[in-house]
């Protein structure tokens, strides 16, 4: 059993460029990967005039109108696009305190009659008041951590003894962006910015921390059940491991427990989540590189090990419909509008 951490690591991504720091550079990584699940990366290559065009473009979006806000109500969108209010998302069943624009990359509505339900999660976004400038930097952005996550998914499977283009099997066609506003709250306890889950959204989630280094709130759950805080890093994007990954490393590689606490001062946060192939298998995700990974194990916290997990725990059968049954429970209104027939069944399904 590896040691519990009690930090998260930092991996600076040029020392893969050197020859003479690639051998240490990849050790350092395997071991963020296998024994902690959450690391920062430097030198990520991602333009500091694309990070600070959308950071600057925050708050402006979240002080739009109401009208404005309604208009894109992710309510209007079967493929769960658009913009949510405080309370309105859920986590381990509570209100979540925080509001949000979730976008994807730009793509049209294939889903008809007879195709899997959750196809119907493919779809184009909605832009809030059609502003062009904004589309623009939020695509710019999209298109800037596309490509950064494919180069980390090589230096992943470099330093996990894959062979190069292992792992960009397993991508989907469409990646999803969140711009999340934690309002200040105004009580003297922390309150549940985001509660404890593994990211169920995509294969990594690449975190941009938008808000100064003194406002706090984001924790991990490290391997003895105490939570670790992470604090913003300048220059830095988080990354962490998405429940996915997890399964096709066997368990190897935890997607590891997160949560986020609302405190007294409002917080800007920037996920993008890598898109999984929805019709990806269980049977295939375990069984594509079980016997690479069948002598090495992998541990978390017991807390951990309980977390709602539909994907991992084999509830459904492909990554697809955990994926929407994610969505539908944690977008009730727009799981009973555009998902009837399914809704009953992913509410009451509880899955550990």
């Amino acid at each position: 059993m590896s040691t519990s951490f009690d930090s998260i690591p930092k991996i600076d991504l040029s020392l893969a460029n050197n020859p003479g720091t690639l051998p240490q550079f990849l050790a350092d990584l395997r071991q963020a990967l296998v024994d902690v699940g959450f690391l920062y990366i430097s030198n990520h290559g991602v333009p500091s005039s694309v990070i600070s065009d959308l950071v600057s473009a925050l708050p402006g979006l979240f002080n739009l109108r109401e009208a404005s806000k309604r208009a894109v109500a992710l309510e209007n969108s079967p493929h769960f696009l658009g913009y949510s209010g405080v309370g309105t998302e859920n986590t381990v069943g509570a209100a979540d305190l925080r509001e949000q624009f979730e976008f994807a990359t730009e793509l049209t509505a294939t889903w008809r009659e007879g195709l899997p339900l959750y196809e119907r999660l493919r779809g184009p976004n909605q832009w809030p008041n059609d502003d062009v400038k904004l589309r623009n930097v939020i695509e710019k952005y999209v298109s800037e951590l596309t490509q950064l996550g494919e180069r980390f998914l090589q230096l992943v499977a470099q330093a996990l003894s894959l062979p190069n283009g292992t792992l960009k099997q397993f991508l989907s066609d469409q990646h999803r962006l969140k711009l999340v506003h934690y309002p200040k709250s105004f009580s003297s306890s922390p309150g549940q910015g985001v509660g404890p889950h593994k990211d169920s959204s995509g294969w990594w989630t690449f975190l941009l921390q938008a808000s100064r280094p003194e406002v706090k709130g984001l924790q991990v759950l490290n391997k003895s059940g105490s939570w670790i805080d992470v604090p913003v890093e300048a220059g830095t994007f988080v990354v962490n491991i998405g429940q996915a990954f997890e399964v096709v490393t066997s368990g190897v590689c935890k997607a590891t427990t997160h949560r986020v606490l609302s405190g007294q001062r409002e917080r800007f946060s920037v996920p993008f989540f890598q898109g999984v192939r929805r019709d990806l298998t269980k049977a295939e995700a375990v069984g594509a590189l079980q016997s690479h990974f069948a002598d090495i194990i992998g541990d978390e916290s017991s807390e951990g090990s309980q977390i709602d997990s539909a994907f991992l725990r084999d509830k459904y059968d492909t990554w697809g419909e955990s994926q929407l049954r994610t969505k539908v429970r944690s977008h009730r209104e727009n799981g009973k509008k555009y998902y009837s027939e399914v809704y009953d069944k992913y509410i009451n399904d509880d899955v550990a």
